[in-house]
């Protein structure tokens, strides 16, 4: 029997600080998030991090958390209720981090008699702190509980034609219903180290104007062209004018050097440079979580205000919106028929 995994990246059960705490320490310990030596690594979030943070990174979840609980989970159990409604195979969903998790997930799929599960990351674009990390720990979970069961992982969707159609429209509509004078493309950022340890040619991602644009099998695992590719083809299908869109990396943790440009940094220019009423899209996520509700909705408008600007507007994530759940199950379906190959 066939079946479907949904993963998005996970939250903290409550914002209580012991509960920040374990997320914050199972997130921040994981070797393709925080990829230095475990020793180093173990100093830096339980030495240092996790002494220090938990305070402030509570006080931002308990701005955003809802009656219902985080975010990003009941958004994606919303998501997940609607795709069950379209498809005709059990739909689970796990996070990578916290819970539910991956193995529980996985213990539902094969309680229902599940033994060919297609997992879906719902991560538009390939890192290896989201796609990366999810398949390695299923890869473990399969070896150690799931030897009976064939799993198949969905690949990045950056520029799938159903999604860029969905994203697009998405934006189309708070456009057309604000009016605003600049749209600015803010992803999620990664250190460039990244980048280059997923470069599979060992050699051709430079970060500089001209790699991402160049052909290459280094693009199946670039986080940085996936993003640009993704802004490319909405920008296009929504025609919009080179001065009229911005793209940037939010997020940054540490001294290292990240991808940039930087989005605090983007919106002081912006605001500076006149623009007054800007709107945010987020498509590194599918549903709004602590990066957006606070970082880019909160402290992003406040950077952006105090610089010159009006107004910011954050751009809603794809959710649970019909079109996008409509656009998963076709996946879902294609994939039931093509007798389980991972191409949507």
């Amino acid at each position: 029997m066939k079946g479907v995994l949904l993963v998005n990246l996970g939250s903290p059960k409550s914002t209580d600080l012991d509960d920040i705490k374990s997320y914050l320490d199972q997130f921040l310990m994981d070797e393709r998030v925080m990829d230095f030596p475990k020793p180093l690594r173990s100093l830096i979030v339980r030495g240092i991090i996790l002494k220090k943070r938990p305070p402030k990174t509570q006080a931002n979840y308990k701005r955003i958390w809802w009656e219902e609980g985080s975010p990003l989970i009941v958004i994606s159990e919303r998501l997940q209720a609607k795709i069950k409604q379209q498809v005709q195979v059990p739909v689970a969903l796990a996070m990578r981090y916290a819970e539910p998790s991956l193995e529980t997930g996985l213990r539902e799929l094969a309680e229902q008699k599940v033994d060919e599960a297609f997992v879906i990351p719902l991560f538009p674009q390939y890192a290896m702190a989201t796609i990366g990390t999810a398949s390695a720990k299923i890869g473990e979970l399969q070896k150690k509980y799931f030897q009976q069961m064939q799993i198949s992982v969905m690949p990045p969707f950056y520029n799938h034609p159903d999604y860029i159609e969905v994203l697009s429209e998405s934006i189309r509509e708070k456009w057309e219903e604000w009016g605003y004078e600049h749209l600015l493309f803010s992803y999620h950022g990664i250190p460039e180290r990244h980048i280059r340890k997923s470069d599979v040619t060992d050699g051709h991602c430079k970060m500089d104007a001209h790699c991402c644009q160049t052909p290459s099998p280094a693009h199946k695992f670039c986080y940085r062209h996936q993003c640009f590719e993704t802004t490319r083809l909405v920008v296009e299908k929504l025609g919009l004018k080179k001065e009229e869109y911005t793209l940037s990396f939010q997020s940054r943790l540490g001294p290292d050097r990240w991808l940039q440009p930087y989005t605090d940094k983007t919106l002081e220019k912006l605001g500076k440079k006149g623009v007054k009423k800007l709107a945010v899209a987020t498509p590194a996520f599918v549903a709004d979580c602590i990066e957006t509700l606070d970082e880019i909705a909160r402290e992003g408008k406040e950077d952006f205000v105090k610089n010159g600007g009006d107004e910011l507007q954050l751009i809603p994530c794809l959710h649970d919106r019909m079109d996008w759940a409509g656009v998963l199950a076709k996946w879902i379906g294609s994939w039931v028929q093509s007798s389980g190959k991972t191409e949507a």
